[in-house]
């Protein structure tokens, strides 16, 4: 399945694109924005004056310019070969090399400037010792023209590569030129083009969310179908919010959204548009509705929205804040404001719907909040198939089974297990994934990877009696969820695992469930007291969950007559517990969670002593075997296991 988001092609853009068109051949070839040539004109100015220098300062010899006496010297000596005089200027060229005796330097090429006051008889000297006099110079200048014709050859080669990046950029080098490109301001580069309905993740690629894909069908119905809408006088929705916990397909529905309807997807995460500098957020912010604009209808994807989606101070605020505040208003802007974005459908998804700033939230912005909740059992069913639908399954795989006892996995974890499975299968040098593999890759995900712990042979019998007594209250207590698997063998941070889940999909439990839990729960700790009568820290993790457990049964959901039926610790308030009840009520809150455990561990207790022999037979296995899986469980314990429940 195509699910993983298109790679950004820069860094400076902070949004990836699918299924959007190639720009069309621009008239002129690549010609430049007026505002760019000024920019080109001064650079030609400078390297032209750096070519002219070096050309004509350096390009003409290195001959120095030595003394007229010193050329005197030369001329009596007959090592002068040539000369040619212009005015008073002298240049020639010795026989044979000599030394400067003012500079030091070898020379045979040189200048010389004959003195007006000079009254010696040069031309005689020079005719008695065979000097050639020439009409042409020594050293031979370039022209004018061969000057200016090289110094543009750099020109030439400057404005060939400004044209051929231009081209490559789309609007000329560094959007804001300067300091701009500082600022995250360059001009995006195309995005690549993914022809429609190849390569793109549509509504085949979703399952288990039925419900909320008939919520989004009308929105791929308006990209389909525009002038339909239009007709009847409906608008185009400006926003959808997905609300849901991690890993349920919120990233996956929106781009699967935009593969059905065929129109460009553009999807970021709503930290990439913040950066230190105040500003750039929401001039990425412009750039993003820009390019969107362009390719429109086309769907715009913002991840993690509650990063700057959250609700606003009332005060000033310094730094980060106003850059994060900055970038919401500009998304407001955009969606709803004085630009105006139709065409343009906004997506965004969070796991904190509930801290949105109401101005985001309002009809007009985010029309729709669509709540994506984990799938139920045939939703995983169905889930599990497109992952393995390109895996080698064994025949012998049920996944309605696996679904069964997978409750509350989101697709992002049954993604996952099935991973798992098929890696344990290619270590085990198999050709085909069986239901082991399946059922330890389940393990490993729920519970964590097994530890090589050796442990004393008392601690190793003792956590067989633990084990077994959640094990034996879950199969004893009526209404429970069945156990599905015991094991000693060390996962995690548990010394043993006792798994039960159920059969169906629970969405209300009663007060008799809910204690059957607490009774379970308390199970191991009971089975250490009948059997050693001392209890360990073993039960650390089991406390805790039998803690909430009671909280919830005496402070919010009614289940104590003397707290009576309201909710008197909401479950946002329980990290701060104390701040939203009087101190009297949580004194009764208190007295009640004792009262439901204490009568509960006394069953617990009562249960144990009374099944002894079945405990001892539950943990006998459990030494010998380690793992026991739920048929054998319920079998050794002589318990029948509770008929299935149909299929709905």
């Amino acid at each position: 399945m195509s699910d993983a988001a298109p790679p950004r092609r820069d860094p400076e853009q902070p949004w990836r694109a699918e299924g959007t068109p190639e720009e069309p051949p621009r008239r002129g070839g690549g010609r430049l924005r007026g505002g760019r040539w000024w920019g080109l004109l001064v650079t030609a100015v400078i390297v032209f004056l750096l070519a002219w220098i070096g050309l004509t300062y350096f390009g003409g010899g290195n001959e120095p310019t030595i003394s007229y006496t010193e050329f005197t010297k030369q001329v009596d000596a007959g090592n002068v070969d040539r000369i040619y005089a212009e005015g008073d200027a002298i240049q020639g060229q010795l026989k044979s090399a000599r030394a400067d005796p003012e500079g030091g330097a070898t020379y045979t090429k040189f200048h010389t400037q004959r003195p007006v006051f000079a009254d010696d008889r040069l031309w005689q000297d020079l005719t008695a010792r065979g000097v050639m006099v020439t009409a042409r110079p020594v050293v031979t200048q370039r022209s004018l023209t061969s000057n200016l014709l090289i110094s543009l050859i750099p020109i030439v080669l400057l404005v060939a590569v400004w044209v051929f990046f231009s081209r490559r950029l789309g609007a000329g080098m560094g959007g804001m030129g300067g300091m701009g490109g500082l600022f995250g301001r360059k001009a995006p580069p195309r995005p690549v083009e993914l022809t429609p309905g190849g390569g793109r993740t549509t509504f085949a690629d979703v399952a288990g969310i039925d419900e909320v894909k008939g919520e989004l069908d009308d929105v791929v119905d308006f990209l389909e179908h525009p002038d339909s809408y239009r007709r009847m006088g409906a608008k185009l929705p400006r926003g959808v919010l997905l609300a849901g916990s991690p890993g349920t397909g919120k990233t996956l529905l929106a781009r699967a959204v935009a593969g059905e309807a065929g129109v460009p997807f553009f999807s970021a995460s709503a930290s990439e548009f913040i950066e230190m500098i105040v500003g750039v957020g929401a001039s990425r912010v412009r750039e993003l509705f820009s390019e969107a604009r362009k390719v429109a209808p086309s769907i715009i994807f913002i991840d993690e929205i509650d990063t700057i989606g959250r609700v606003r101070a009332g005060s000033s605020s310094m730094s980060g804040h106003d850059e994060r505040e900055q970038t919401l208003n500009q998304i407001l802007t955009e969606m709803d404001g004085f630009s105006g974005s139709e065409g343009v459908i906004v997506i965004a998804a969070t796991n904190r719907a509930d801290i949105l700033d109401p101005a985001l939230t309002r009809p007009g912005r985010f029309d729709r909040v669509v709540n994506v909740a984990p799938p139920d059992r045939a939703g995983r069913e169905a889930i599990l198939r497109i992952h393995t639908r390109d895996m080698p399954l064994g025949p012998d795989v049920d996944l309605a089974q696996l679904a069964r006892v997978t409750p509350g996995m989101t697709g992002a974890d049954l993604a996952n297990l099935a991973n798992e499975g098929a890696l344990l299968a290619v270590k085990r040098k198999q050709t085909q994934i069986g239901p082991a593999d399946l059922s330890e890759a389940l393990e490993k995900v729920q519970l964590g990877a097994e530890r090589t712990l050796v442990m004393p042979e008392d601690d190793r019998r003792r956590t067989a009696f633990h084990e077994s007594g959640h094990a034996l209250l879950g199969m004893l207590q009526p209404g429970a969820d069945p156990v599905r698997k015991i094991t000693i063998v060390p996962r995690g941070r548990a010394l043993g695992v006792t798994m039960s889940t159920p059969e169906v999909e629970r969405y209300a439990h009663s007060e008799e469930y809910l204690r059957g839990r607490i009774i379970g729960a308390l199970g191991g700790m009971a089975a250490e007291e009948v059997v050693y009568g001392v209890v360990t820290t073993g039960a650390e993790s089991d406390l805790e969950q039998v803690t909430n457990i009671a909280r919830g049964m005496v402070a919010r959901w009614g289940m104590s007559d003397r707290v009576g039926r309201l909710s008197a610790l909401p479950s946002d308030a329980q990290q701060a517990y104390g701040l939203s009840a009087a101190p009297q009520t949580l004194d009764v809150i208190d007295a009640e969670m004792r009262r439901i455990v204490d009568e509960c561990y006394e069953e617990a207790l009562s249960k144990l002593r009374e099944h002894r022999d079945r405990l001892d037979a539950l943990a006998g296995a459990l030494l010998e075997q380690e793992t026991l899986e739920e048929a054998d469980a319920y079998r050794i314990a002589d318990i029948e296991r509770p008929a299935r429940q149909p299929e709905a």
